[in-house]
C-alpha cells in the first residue's frame, strides 16, 4: 500500500467552525498531510484565537469570518477561498451547536437555531463548493453526524431531528453526485472530551464523578471519552485517496458505544 494514498498535498480543505474541538483537530490532520486549511467564524474574538492557535501549531490556516448560515455570506467565503488558495477540494461541515433542553421546555426558536446550523448550514455550504468539484470531476464532503443521528436521548430532540437529517442529507449527495467521482460520508463522533461536553465530565462537589460520565464509561467498551485526536485518522481517511469509493457512509468513531448493549445488572 503506497503512502500517497492518504496524501492531502496540494488540496484545499474548507472545515467549518474549526475554532477548536474537533474541527481544529481534523483541520490539523490535514494541514499535516499537506493540505491548505480554510476555516470560518461567527465572531473576530474567535477568530484572532484560532489563528494564534493554529500558528502555534505551525498551520498557515486562513480563517474567515462567516455565519454558515447565511447564504451570501457562505457564496462569498467560497469565491474568496477559491481566488485565494483554489478550488475547495475538501470540505468538513463540523459547525454545530446543541441545547440540552426537555422537548417540552424548548421554544420552536431555539429547536430552528439548532437545526439551521447542525443542518441547513451543511446544506448551504455544501451546495456552494459542489460546482466548483464538478467542474474538476472529483471532491470529499465529510458531514460531522452523531450518535444522535441514530439513536435519542432526553433533552436533545433539536440535536437528533439535526443529526438524523444530515445522515440522511450526506446519502443524498453521495447518490446526486458520485457520478462526478464525489464521495459524500459522515463521520460519527462518540463522546468526545470537548468544551461543548465539558459539562457532562464536572466533578460533583463530593468528589464523584458527573452521573452522565459515570453512565458514558459503562456503556463505552473503551471504557473511556474520546478526544479530539481519535478523530483525526478516520477523517484523514475520508478525506484522501484511499476512500474513493467509499460513499454515502456514516463512519461512527465511539470506542464501540453503538455496538454494546451494556452490562448485564
Amino acid at each position: 500500500m503506497k503512502k500517497e494514498l492518504f496524501s492531502l498535498q496540494g488540496k484545499v480543505a474548507l472545515v467549518t467552525g474549526a475554532a477548536y474541538g474537533i474541527g481544529f483537530a481534523i483541520a490539523e490532520a490535514y494541514a499535516q498531510a499537506g493540505a491548505e486549511i480554510a476555516f470560518n467564524c461567527r465572531s473576530k474574538e474567535h477568530l484572532d484565537t484560532a489563528l494564534e492557535n493554529y500558528r502555534r501549531k505551525g498551520i498557515e490556516a486562513r480563517g474567515f469570518l462567516c455565519d454558515v448560515t447565511d447564504e451570501n455570506q457562505v457564496a462569498a467565503m467560497v469565491a474568496d477561498i477559491e481566488k485565494t488558495l483554489g478550488t475547495i477540494d475538501i470540505l468538513v461541515n463540523n459547525a454545530g451547536i446543541i441545547k440540552r433542553i426537555p422537548m417540552t421546555q424548548m421554544s420552536v426558536e431555539e429547536f430552528r437555531q439548532v437545526v439551521d446550523i447542525d443542518l441547513n448550514a451543511a446544506f448551504i455550504v455544501s451546495k456552494a463548493v459542489l460546482p466548483g468539484m464538478m467542474e474538476k470531476k472529483r471532491g470529499k464532503i465529510i458531514n460531522v453526524c452523531s450518535m444522535m443521528s441514530e439513536l435519542g436521548r432526553e433533552t436533545v430532540s433539536a440535536y437528533a431531528a439535526a443529526k438524523g437529517g444530515l445522515k440522511m442529507l450526506t446519502k443524498n449527495i453521495a447518490s446526486e453526485y458520485g457520478s462526478y467521482n464525489i464521495q459524500c460520508n459522515g463521520l460519527g463522533p462518540g463522546y468526545i472530551a470537548t468544551p461543548q461536553t465539558a459539562p457532562l465530565r464536572e466533578v460533583q462537589p463530593d468528589g464523584s464523578r458527573h452521573p452522565f460520565d459515570s453512565f458514558i464509561l459503562a456503556k463505552t467498551p473503551a471504557q473511556r471519552w474520546g478526544t479530539p485526536e481519535d478523530l483525526m485518522g478516520p477523517a484523514l481517511f475520508l478525506a484522501s485517496e484511499a476512500s474513493d469509493f467509499v460513499n454515502g457512509q456514516i463512519l461512527y468513531v465511539d470506542g464501540g458505544i453503538l455496538a454494546y448493549i451494556g452490562k448485564q445488572p
